[in-house]
């Protein structure tokens, strides 16, 4: 059984952080991003190719019953659809291991930092040179959700716009009229999403600040004293977590239930649409079987844009709090 190695990050002779997230992204990976989003390009390419095919299939082989063309179809759309899986598990094999080798580098750097600046202190009462809780905090669980973050931190923002923006060129070249109304549809998700993406933020940046400070104040429980300050102070922490929690997910699943219902509403909107220009003799079955499957592709990649969206937030939240926990 093969082992796979993490990346070995150079050192730079500099250990202040990078000056924003995504300099911090080109510092743990490099030129790899150039490999891991040229994978992302092939993968949205491909991911558009099986709309055609569906077309062709319905309006050149089945409507025209010609069992040659099908079968010859039928082959080329399996092996896109294997192709294109297998490069796609080739992509998510690379983004894990650029994200776990950061975490790894990351962890170890912190370590070192942490070590010696704990070396340099003398005074037990200072509370900043002690910070053992927080440290464990940013080692253990922080630095894994920012660390996670340079895998796919640029390759798939790539692959779920171009899916985006193969699918909806291909539609409007095809049919613009019914592009049209799927485009209208998906319009509100893009509106709406920051302006709730922006409270989300605050909520985690507060979670993550109150985190520290409950893992700082268990470092301080002494053994064989009763800590009753610390302890209520510790439990009013759990709290004000329960309830920032409780918010975040009133927030995160309406959003997400929103996003659903915009999703369902683009296929409904094209297939009443495009129904009446099938029966005007305007436009063809095919067309509409391939638009309503190619809303339906669509509606993954725009979801995972949006999850991105929050998911590239929430690690510049992170980013700020580690790079000023370690200054």
């Amino acid at each position: 059984m093969f082992k796979i190695k993490p990346r070995t990050t150079e050192p730079t002779g500099d250990d202040t952080p990078a000056s924003s997230l995504w300099r911090y992204i080109w510092r743990m990976s490099g030129w790899h991003q150039i490999a891991v989003c040229s994978l992302a390009v092939l993968v949205a390419i491909l991911g558009i190719a099986p709309l055609e095919l569906q077309r062709r299939l319905v309006d050149d082989a089945i409507s025209k019953q010609n069992l040659d063309l099908l079968v010859t179809l039928a082959a080329i759309y399996g092996a896109v659809i294997i192709l294109q899986g297998m490069i796609k598990l080739g992509l998510r094999m690379y983004e894990g291991w650029l994200s776990e080798s950061a975490i790894a580098h990351n962890r170890r750097h912190l370590t070192r930092l942490y070590a010696e600046d704990q070396t340099g202190h003398h005074d037990p009462d200072d509370k900043n040179a002690n910070n053992n809780g927080r440290a464990v905090s940013i080692i253990g669980g922080e630095i894994e959700k920012l660390g996670g973050f340079v895998g796919d931190g640029l390759s798939q923002p790539i692959v779920n716009s171009g899916m985006l923006i193969f699918g909806l060129g291909y539609m409007l070249s095809v049919e613009p009229i019914v592009g049209l109304i799927g485009v209208i549809a998906l319009i509100p998700q893009v509106a709406l999403v920051p302006v709730i993406q922006k409270r989300i933020n605050a909520l985690i940046e507060e979670r993550v600040t109150k985190m520290r400070d409950v893992s700082d104040e268990l470092s301080q429980l002494a053994p064989g004293k009763k800590n009753t300050q610390t302890v209520e102070e510790i439990n009013d922490g759990v709290l004000r977590l329960f309830d920032n929690r409780m918010k975040l997910f009133l927030l995160k699943f309406g959003m997400k239930a929103l996003i659903n219902f915009l999703n369902a509403l683009a296929p409904i909107c094209v297939l009443v649409g495009g129904g009446y220009l099938v029966i005007q003799g305007e436009t063809s079955v095919g067309i509409i079987v391939a638009f309503i499957s190619g809303f339906d592709r669509m509606s993954s990649p725009m979801r995972e844009l949006l999850s991105y969206y929050r998911v590239a937030s929430q690690a510049a939240v992170q980013h700020r709090l580690i790079a000023k926990w370690m200054t």
